[in-house]
């Protein structure tokens, strides 16, 4: 057949006898049924596309899109924005944002390779090697090299410029092996060194000619360049030179892939009064600190508990009243009452969030077990003056002095102690101090009967510094004087356990013996209340050590999804 008879038999109508049929009937109907043959047509047109596309939605899935912004209420003004000396919430939140490390904080809480590609440890614990991505940059488009890793660390290690990371890296010896490859080598091994790898990498090719007096004046040091997943814009300065804003934009080479957000604007004020009146006028979207409906609410990696000091006291040598004194205490009262529910009730040395379990608080009237334990212990108390004896041993427990920080909720919580120790018998009086007067003429000189205190748990669940027998004098922060052989064993042994499973296990074991023994009265671990708008998704937050934990993953939030087959979801 010829193209153009193709072509005129293509043109030519071709009846249908069945459509044609149909055509006819349809003609031969009154208006009003083809009124409401129309109207069926329709509906069933309509209820198809319906069809068609809810079955389509079932098959998407739904993602997070690019685009969007923040805008966070933060108090106080930055002033040092680089890992090295960064010493307020402020500070630490810039950061945060703009600095990245060789690991980071995953949305579950773990460590992640983030400036690092990947890291090998050695058999015996004490050589760590990591190769940098090859992609990595800092926000003026350089690469992250291994010479701004050692840079780092040997200027954290200065200590002419007092960086509050010297501790961290002191005796750590930091080797370029290329231009992508650096090794650590520690003097003995200490498992959570990770940890200490999140600290930001400075670009050396900025920060080498600065001499390290000059570091706190440096421009770099309000206008940082990073490898963190968001870079500065624009600062914004009142009439006096503070900071007022921080504008961000999301940093499009970021190591663990482009923020979805496009930008965060940070606005700074003066108290948590000014900062609650401007999210209440919705000038601020988000902050931290703002106990509203719907905040977001974990608990902060901080143990509070009244410990008690055998030495200025010598009836706190006998568990039975270390004990009975702890049971006293209503911690549901506590935490609802003078805390406003806004923490976590403890009876253990590990705060929650740790991944292990916790010791069980008893529910019952604690002033009636606490008065069964000490009379089963030979404690008598006499019925006229109500004061706890026991003539075996020539004690008494008829009072006991608490020492704690001039802070609301501290003096709120003292009280609640005090009311329940009276209601044991034990009369209780509250002596407050300013912050600075309560470290240097109480905690070093270890010059108290019981001190209501806490004490921040690191990421890295060491609990070395607070409970090891060789830290019971100052500058250690065993501020209970505590001393057991087996607990000193399983600390040491937990600094240098790589497998996450025994390392776990260990903090069980060492949280079951240390509240066994009651060193102290643990009563709760106070919330990270953030305030946040429901439309930014992808926020997980595990568990906070510092408000700036809650940038750990910020890249991964968004305002802003779009649906897509589930073929095109990278894995």
């Amino acid at each position: 057949m010829r193209l153009s008879s193709l072509f005129t038999l293509l043109r030519t109508r071709q009846p249908i006898p069945w459509l044609e049929a149909l055509s006819a009937h349809i003609r031969s109907l009154s208006y009003g049924d083809k009124l409401i043959v129309s109207i069926l047509g329709i509906f069933v047109l309509a209820s198809s596309l319906l069809g068609l596309y809810a079955l389509e939605r079932s098959l998407l899935v739904e993602v997070p899109a690019r685009g969007g912004s923040l805008t966070e209420g933060i108090v106080g003004s930055p002033r040092f924005v680089n890992p090295l000396l960064a010493l307020t919430d402020a500070d630490r939140d810039l950061t945060a944002l703009t600095y990245a490390g060789l690991m980071g904080v995953a949305p579950d809480g773990t460590l992640i390779p983030v400036l690092a590609e990947s890291y090998s440890v050695s058999e015996d614990g004490k050589e760590y090697l990591f190769t940098l991505r090859s992609n990595a940059r800092f926000s003026d488009n350089t690469p992250v090299t291994a010479e701004d890793v050692v840079f780092t660390v040997e200027k954290a290690q200065d200590p002419t410029l007092k960086s509050p990371e010297l501790a961290n890296w002191a005796n750590i010896k930091a080797e370029i092996v290329d231009a992508r490859t650096v090794r650590f080598l520690l003097p003995k091994p200490y498992a959570p060194f990770l940890v200490d790898t999140t600290l930001g990498v400075l670009p050396a090719h900025l920060w080498r000619n600065i001499p390290v007096e000059e570091f706190p004046f440096s421009p770099l040091m309000t206008e940082p360049v990073g490898a963190g997943p968001f870079q500065v814009v624009n600062v914004t300065r009142g009439k006096k030179g503070t900071i007022t804003s921080y504008e961000l934009r999301a940093f499009s080479k970021y190591a663990l892939g482009r923020p979805y957000l496009d930008r965060i604007l940070l606005r700074f004020y003066d108290s948590t009064e000014a900062l609650a009146s401007a999210y209440r006028r919705g000038v601020v979207e988000s902050a931290y600190g703002i106990n509203t409906p719907g905040a977001l609410r974990v608990p902060y990696s901080r143990v509070f508990g009244a410990f008690f000091n055998a030495d200025e006291n010598p009836v706190f040598a006998q568990i039975e009243v270390r004990e009975a004194l702890s049971l006293a205490i209503d911690r549901k009262t506590l935490v609802d009452s003078a805390l406003g529910g806004n923490a976590t009730p403890l009876f253990g040395p590990v705060p929650p969030g740790s991944g292990i379990t916790q010791p069980e608080i008893p529910v019952e009237d604690g002033v009636l077990l606490a008065t069964e334990l000490l009379e089963e212990n030979g404690w008598e108390q006499d019925s006229e003056t109500g004061v706890w004896e026991n003539t075996k041993e020539k004690l008494t427990l008829e009072s006991v002095t608490l020492k704690t920080s001039n802070v609301p909720e501290l003096k709120a919580v003292a009280a609640s102690i005090e009311s329940d120790w009276e209601r044991l018998g034990v009369n209780t009086e509250i002596e407050l101090y300013e912050p600075g007067d309560l470290t240097s003429s109480v905690i070093r000189p270890r010059a108290y009967e019981v001190l209501l205190f806490g004490m921040v748990i690191g990421r890295d669940q060491d609990l070395f510094a607070f409970w090891d027998s060789g830290e019971r004098s100052d500058p250690g922060l065993n501020i209970a004087g505590y001393a057991n052989r087996s607990v000193d064993t399983l600390l040491e042994s937990a600094r240098v356990e790589l497998n996450p499973e025994i390392a776990r296990a260990d903090l069980q074991k060492l949280s079951d013996l240390i509240a066994s023994e009651y060193p102290a009265a643990f009563t709760h671990a106070p919330d990270f209340l953030y305030a946040v708008p429901q439309s930014v998704q992808g926020i997980r937050l595990v568990q906070i050590t510092a408000p700036a934990d809650r940038f750990a993953a910020v890249h991964t939030w968004y305002r802003r999804s779009e649906l897509v087959w589930p073929f095109l979801v990278s894995q």
